[in-house]
């Protein structure tokens, strides 16, 4: 079925002088997000073994939010690099690098015996990410072309989420029926086989964008801003629902189930990812204001559902709560990188989306982590409790912004 075009205009300039859109079909634009997805495996695939890595190292759960929020300190520290790099020498000089950077994470993630080993390995994978959300997925819209960007956006965007929800699924089963490492050395193939794919992806080199910093804060032009406003709005509270799930929620789920089974943990954020990704193809034909709209009420929703999950301790609140969290990931993301994707010229499309990854992360690295330090002094119910409160009142403001530039447009 044809995808519909927005009514935004759509840039006509490419961002390479590649062969793209004559040549490369639709399995290729596919074939393109595989390597967002390999990352993305990778950056919670460690998710169940956190409770496991608490036990045998033995550290707190403001540590455990300390050491996940390396990883967005190894992301947002590469975004203002891998989006500009990106755009001026090409996608492959970005990606290679940092798909070597995720195997270097595997074999410290497989080795770890201390804290430090752990932050090392979510440095790594942070690092990683950043240029996966940036020159990752404008590789894909490059290889799409011009004429099929909505489709592009579709599949960057459910290529990300997918690959975060098999992480921890992958990682749960196997850490169960078998040594840790199997984890990461099944991994490890899953990012040689994206390289593989990143050397022959049909994109060549762009034109140097001249006069241009090679760091600085990523951003859109003028014209853009307001699309990245809308965006972030909602893309923000929907990440950092996701990220307590990841960071917290298996000691919610051991706390309440008197369980630390890691098969359990990791089917749970599967679910959460998974809902992510189906609720994109269910909306992709909506208006992307619409759609971000729906993102907003679904994080708004899922705090509810987790303040009731902690209030009663049980389970099946927690599980919607999960759920409705990737909807509103999902729903936020789609709709930030559509509106990225259909407006801002090709040659400063990668920049864009390190600046909408930005500003979602940024939230997502510190609401989670003032959480778990709250926790401990005050208990896990207490902690997740003042958390979806603030999240809520953001996800209320975030309505409130694509509401009102919607009716300015």
């Amino acid at each position: 079925m044809a995808l519909p075009r927005s009514s935004a205009a759509v840039p006509t300039t490419t961002a390479v002088p590649t062969p793209g859109e004559a040549v490369a079909g639709t399995r290729w634009i596919w074939l393109a997000a595989w390597p967002v997805t390999a990352v993305f495996v990778l950056s919670n695939a460690a998710t169940p073994l956190y409770v496991l890595w608490q036990h045998r190292i033995g550290f707190s759960r403001g540590t455990l939010t300390v050491v996940f929020a390396c990883y967005i300190l190894g992301l947002l520290g590469t975004l203002p690099i891998a989006g500009i790099a990106s755009d001026r020498l090409g996608r492959k000089p970005v990606l290679l690098p940092a798909l070597g950077a995720a195997l270097v994470a595997c074999g410290l993630f497989a080795t770890a015996s201390s804290v430090a080993a752990l932050m090392a390995a979510r440095l790594l994978t942070g690092i990683a990410v950043g240029a996966a959300v940036s020159a990752g997925m404008a590789a894909v819209t490059d290889v799409a072309g011009p004429g099929r960007r909505r489709l592009a956006a579709l599949l960057a965007s459910t290529a990300m989420v997918f690959g975060a929800g098999l992480g921890p699924l992958l990682s749960g089963v196997l850490s169960e029926t078998g040594p840790m490492w199997t984890v990461f050395a099944v991994e490890a193939v899953l990012l040689a086989s994206a390289i593989a794919v990143v050397t022959r992806m049909p994109i060549g080199r762009p034109h140097d964008a001249a006069g241009t910093r090679w760091v600085r804060i990523p951003g859109v032009p003028r014209r853009n801003r307001r699309d990245l406003v809308m965006g972030i709005a909602v893309f923000a509270p929907g990440i950092t629902a996701t990220s307590f799930v990841l960071s917290l929620g298996p000691s919610l789920l051991s706390g309440m189930l008197g369980t630390d089974n890691r098969i359990v943990a990791g089917a749970t954020a599967f679910v959460m990812f998974s809902a992510a990704t189906g609720v994109q193809f269910a909306v992709r034909g909506l208006e992307r204001t619409t759609v971000l709209a729906a993102g907003a009420a679904s994080t708004l929703a899922g705090m509810g559902a987790l303040v009731l999950a902690v209030q009663l301790r049980e389970i099946v609140p927690l599980v919607v709560a999960a759920v409705l969290a990737g909807a509103g990931q999902g729903l936020g993301q789609l709709g930030g990188l559509s509106l990225m994707n259909a407006n801002v010229p090709a040659r400063r499309l990668a920049e864009a989306n390190a600046a909408l990854n930005v500003g979602g992360y940024l939230l997502a690295g510190t609401l989670p982590v003032a959480a778990g330090y709250l926790s401990d002094p005050l208990g896990l119910a207490t902690g997740s409790t003042v958390f979806a409160v603030v999240l809520a009142m953001l996800a209320v403001l975030g309505a409130a912004t694509v509401t009102f530039h919607a009716r300015r447009r």
